[in-house]
């Protein structure tokens, strides 16, 4: 039997969380699956995001703009 190979490409949520609402959303998320790790990693990925976005902010660039 031959064995397939599957490729996988990491994840990073802070690269689909643009605006607040996306924020929120994945908060709301978070609080619904009710597992406390599963909310610190959204609560460090929101505020990872709103990093990212204020150093954008502060080099005149959009969060795309650096892949």
């Amino acid at each position: 039997m031959t064995q397939k190979t599957i490729e996988t490409r990491s994840w990073d949520a802070t690269r689909h969380l643009r605006t607040e609402d996306d924020m929120v959303a994945y908060l709301d998320a978070a609080l619904e699956d009710g597992d406390p790790a599963v909310i610190m990693v959204a609560l460090d990925d929101i505020a990872r995001t709103k990093g990212t976005s204020q150093i954008a902010r502060t080099a005149g660039l959009g969060r795309e703009s650096g892949s």
